[in-house]
C-alpha cells in the first residue's frame, strides 16, 4: 500500500494552506509554534479569552435533518457474529515482522477530543463491561499529563493482544500545553521514557531520566491516530489545520502511517444518537467526515467514526462493532510499518562451484 503523499506546497511553521477555491490570508497555527533554546517548536494555545468564553457555549446543535441514504456508504455488518469475528481478529493480531511483538499506536488530538475515552472504550469491549481504564478529563482540560502506554488485554484468560495504545497530553490545553513538536517526535522515535511528564521548559533530551538512547522496534511508535471531536469541527481554532498539517509532515518524514478517529458522532446526528447503525447512512456524518479530512489534510479513506462509551453502564453490540472496526483499521496501517521495515534476509551464500 502506498505511503501517505504530502501536498507539494511550501510548508512553513506559521502558515496554513489557503483553499484553492477562495485564497485567504495565511492562518496562524492553532497552537503557536515558538522556537526557544530549551524547548523548540512549543505548541501553545492561540485562542483568545473571547474565543475561550465562546468555547464554553454548547459546541454543536443538531442541524435540520437531511434525508437518510438508502444504503450504507461503507459496508458494515451489525451482528453479534461480526463482533465476535472482529474480537478474534484483534486478539490474534501479531506484527508481520518477527522483531516486533506489539504494534504501538500514538493517539494525538486536541484536549477533550476523546483519546483516553477511546482507549477505555476499546478495553471495555474486551472486558465485557464498561470501565475507565485510562483516566478521562473534561472537554476543556486534559487529564493525561504524561506518556502512558496501555496494553489492550484480550478477554479474561487470554493473552494480551498485539496492540498498545499510547496516550499523551492533548493539544491546546491552556496557554501552554506542555507538549512540543520536539517531544512528539521524541515519543514517535522511541526516545521518550514511559511515564515522562511533558513540560515546555523540560523537553525530552539525552539527560532526561529514563531517556532511551538507542530505541529498538519495540520502543518506537508504528502508527499515529489523530483524534478529533465531530461536535467541535466547526468551532476549532482556525489555525488548527496548520498545526495538524505540520505534525503530519514531520510524522510522514519518519515513514509513519497515519489514520484518524472522528468521535462524538452521536452529538451531531440525532438519528445516530438513537441508533449507531445509521452512522453510514447519515449525510450529516458523511459531510462532517469530509470536513475532518479538510482539517487534517487527509483523505476520508483514512478516517473512521467512533462512539466512545461515556455515560453508559452497559455495552452495546452495535457500538462494539464500530469500535472494533476502528481498531482493525488502525492495525492494518500499523502493520504497514512492519512490512516496510522488515529486515531483508538475503539467506546464506550458495557455493555454485564455479
Amino acid at each position: 500500500m502506498r505511503k501517505i503523499r504530502e501536498e507539494r506546497r511550501p510548508f512553513g511553521f506559521s502558515f496554513g494552506f489557503p483553499t484553492p477555491e477562495c485564497p485567504a490570508p495565511a492562518a496562524k497555527p492553532a497552537f503557536a509554534i515558538a522556537e526557544d533554546v530549551k524547548s523548540p517548536f512549543t505548541l501553545c494555545s492561540n485562542v483568545s479569552s473571547t474565543e475561550k468564553k465562546e468555547n464554553n457555549k454548547p459546541s454543536y446543535t443538531f442541524p435540520v435533518p437531511k434525508p437518510k441514504l438508502q444504503s450504507q456508504w461503507r459496508e458494515m455488518e451489525w451482528t453479534e457474529e461480526q463482533k465476535v469475528s472482529l474480537m478474534k481478529t484483534v486478539s490474534s493480531y501479531r506484527p508481520s515482522c518477527h522483531e516486533g511483538t506489539q504494534a504501538r499506536v500514538l493517539l494525538l488530538g486536541p484536549v477533550g477530543s476523546g483519546k483516553s475515552s477511546f482507549i477505555s472504550s476499546v478495553q471495555s469491549v474486551f472486558n465485557g463491561s464498561v470501565t475507565n481504564r485510562a483516566m478521562v478529563g473534561t472537554s476543556s482540560t486534559s487529564f493525561t499529563k504524561k506518556l502512558q502506554s496501555f496494553n489492550i488485554h484480550g478477554q479474561k484468560g487470554e493473552d494480551p493482544t498485539g496492540l498498545v495504545l499510547c496516550d499523551i497530553v492533548g493539544l491546546g490545553g491552556g496557554e501552554m500545553t506542555g507538549l512540543t513538536l520536539h517531544d512528539i517526535l521524541s515519543v514517535i522515535k522511541g526516545h521518550a521514557p514511559e511515564g515522562h511528564k511533558f513540560s515546555p521548559d523540560q523537553p525530552v533530551r539525552s539527560e532526561t531520566v529514563g531517556y532511551v538512547k538507542k530505541p529498538g522496534l519495540k520502543d518506537k511508535i508504528h502508527c499515529v491516530a489523530f483524534v478529533v471531536d465531530a461536535s467541535k469541527i466547526l468551532t476549532y481554532p482556525k489555525g488548527l489545520s496548520t498545526t495538524f498539517r505540520l505534525l503530519r509532515k514531520h510524522i510522514s518524514d519518519l515513514d509513519i502511517h497515519q489514520v484518524a478517529l472522528l468521535t462524538q458522532i452521536d452529538q451531531i446526528s440525532a438519528e445516530t444518537a438513537k441508533d449507531v447503525t445509521q452512522v453510514y447512512k447519515s449525510c450529516i456524518i458523511r459531510d462532517m467526515m469530509n470536513k475532518a479530512g479538510d482539517l487534517l489534510g487527509m483523505s476520508t479513506s483514512y478516517i473512521v467514526p467512533v462512539k466512545n462509551y461515556s455515560s453508559e453502564l452497559d455495552l452495546n453490540v452495535n457500538n462494539d462493532v464500530l469500535l472494533l472496526r476502528a481498531v482493525d483499521h488502525i492495525l492494518k496501517y500499523a502493520d504497514l510499518y512492519f512490512q516496510d521495515n522488515a529486515p531483508q534476509h538475503t539467506g546464506p551464500k550458495i557455493d555454485l562451484g564455479i
